[in-house]
């Protein structure tokens, strides 16, 4: 026998059908959330290609969450038509894991309820992609600046890489008032790529390791301002870097 008197299922009942127009109504009306939409038309642009990367960007996002809120509401659904389904069959409100009947108060708050509060199973979480159990930790995450045993191509190099192709950031919206130009907006602009010391990046010689020359780049100019270089450094062989 059903722990629910007819009053308290009637109450219920009413609950449901109420949570069910609702849901049905916002799925039919709001066209999924939007989701159907197209990004171009989104978008309202000709193409789905924009001056600016964020645009697009703010668009995938809108229709990510479109879908995540769409397909929240059709589980909501089909919770609510299987608890009106088991009212019918007269085995609403007893836990399905125990057999206990699930209190009133909690059926109130939350008229789908399946178990009992001491019943309920944990939430799934989200399954990682099962290559990260050969990636530890996973490759788009890792940075080994810090570690002095791996030299390989990490996380960050992977973005450093991307990143010189441009992005949305501007010396405008640096915090560092110093930044001028967008190089340096790159993580580590300052990092020495293809040497090891300042000095090796403006010194040349020819093939056979003679004619020595220094070269005028950002880093010979950098070597000078900060005092680590001397006059002498500069001879007749200086040239300029155009």
């Amino acid at each position: 026998m059903n722990h629910l008197n007819a009053s308290q299922l009637k109450t219920l009942r009413q609950q449901l059908l109420r949570d069910k127009e609702e849901l049905t109504k916002q799925l039919r009306e709001n066209e999924q959330f939007g989701f159907h939409d197209s990004l171009r038309e989104g978008i309202g642009e000709l193409s789905a290609y924009d001056n600016h990367p964020a645009d697009l960007g703010s668009e995938v996002f809108e229709r990510g969450k479109d879908l995540a809120l769409a397909e929240q509401a059709q589980h909501h659904l089909a919770d609510v038509e299987r608890a009106l389904s088991d009212m019918d069959a007269g085995i609403y409100g007893i836990c399905k894991a125990s057999g206990e009947p699930i209190p009133y108060d909690r059926l109130t708050a939350m008229p789908t309820a399946e178990f009992t509060i001491d019943h309920t199973p944990p939430k799934p979480h989200f399954n990682r992609p099962v290559e990260e159990e050969f990636l530890q930790p996973p490759f788009g995450r890792t940075s080994l600046d810090e570690r002095s045993d791996e030299t390989e191509f990490d996380g960050e190099d992977a973005w450093q890489a991307v990143e010189a192709w441009g992005t949305s950031n501007s010396p405008a919206m640096a915090e560092n008032p110093q930044v001028e130009s967008y190089d340096d907006m790159e993580i580590e602009a300052d990092e020495q790529v293809g040497y090891v010391e300042a000095l090796e990046s403006f010194l040349a010689t020819d093939i056979y390791g003679r004619h020595v020359t220094v070269v005028r780049n950002k880093q010979y100019q950098e070597y000078m301002h900060s005092g680590e270089g001397e006059g002498l450094l500069e001879d007749n062989t200086v040239q300029d870097e155009f």
